[in-house]
């Protein structure tokens, strides 16, 4: 027997009120600084890899350690803003990365209840349809469009569950 009803929570309406505003105004806070790249230039520029962040990460300790021993070259200050903004950026990202996850788990045990309430649903506007109940045979016939008929029933509705 299937389960039913794996998403038995839901937000209320301010919940979602809630989360809609603090996502616009994280969208506004980030969009005073993002820049705004082209693919061109994302691909150009791209992101430094492991073993680079690493490098970044053995030079930015160098510079807070043993100042002496750093380029006079390099504009340091400017240097600790970009470290901090790539730092505070990449745990932001890891913290809504997982927001997404949790997003989307809630998101997949809805649309499957949502799924097998409407298989419920067609398998009883068949029925009533075969009793000759008004409206029932329309239902049924605007609902079959979404069920081709290429195999036996009881695969259909296995196939269409996984």
């Amino acid at each position: 027997m299937p389960i039913n009803d794996l998403g038995n929570k839901h937000f209320s309406p301010q919940d979602m009120s809630q989360i809609d505003a603090h996502i616009s105004a994280i969208e506004v806070i980030v969009a005073t600084i993002a820049p705004n790249l082209t693919d061109e230039e994302r691909q150009k520029y791209g992101s430094i890899n492991e073993q680079n962040k690493l490098l970044v990460n053995k030079v930015h300790d160098y510079a807070s350690v043993s100042p002496h021993l750093c380029s006079p070259d390099v504009n340091w200050a400017e240097f600790e803003r970009d470290y901090q903004t790539r730092q505070f950026a990449d745990t932001r990202l890891l913290r809504l990365e997982n927001v997404m996850k949790m997003l989307k788990d809630t998101k997949i045990v809805h649309d499957y209840d949502n799924y097998r309430d409407t298989l419920v649903d067609y398998d009883h506007a068949k029925y009533k349809s075969g009793t000759n109940t008004p409206g029932y045979t329309e239902k049924t016939k605007e609902l079959s469009q979404f069920f081709p008929r290429t195999g036996t029933a009881s695969s259909k509705k296995e196939d269409d569950v996984a």
